[in-house]
């Protein structure tokens, strides 16, 4: 179980064109959230235009996940970059609810909206 805690959600980044698209999955907690917000912050090497994080595969997600969407949003608007949550689980779309987040982020329930 201990290893489990270090494991980075993020299991796939796919380049389309000038888009990521990068799929979570697994709890986003405060023993992920180091790894986590470490490789949402490598993405901003990548130059992308846009990117899109798929929530889909993502049962739980605490403050300290929230905290590394949050720290990236700051990023992505300071570099003029689009930032969207596609597919997020119940439970996601509830916290991000809950905190008012849904007013901040682009939330989409469906990538092919949002990725051409």
């Amino acid at each position: 179980m201990a290893n489990e805690r270090v494991i980075n959600p993020i299991r796939a980044i796919e380049q389309r064109g000038r888009t990521l698209v990068v799929s979570i999955a697994g709890d986003v907690d405060v023993h992920r959230s180091s790894a986590f917000q470490r490789s949402l912050m490598e993405l901003l090497d990548r130059r992308p235009r846009q990117i899109v994080l798929d929530l889909g595969d993502v049962p739980y997600m605490d403050s300290a996940g929230l905290a590394g969407l949050i720290k990236l949003l700051g990023h992505v608007r300071r570099l003029d970059i689009d930032l969207w949550l596609c597919r997020p689980t119940d439970a996601v779309r509830s916290l991000l609810e809950i905190t008012r987040l849904d007013t901040v982020f682009q939330v989409s329930q469906s990538l092919e909206e949002v990725v051409s």
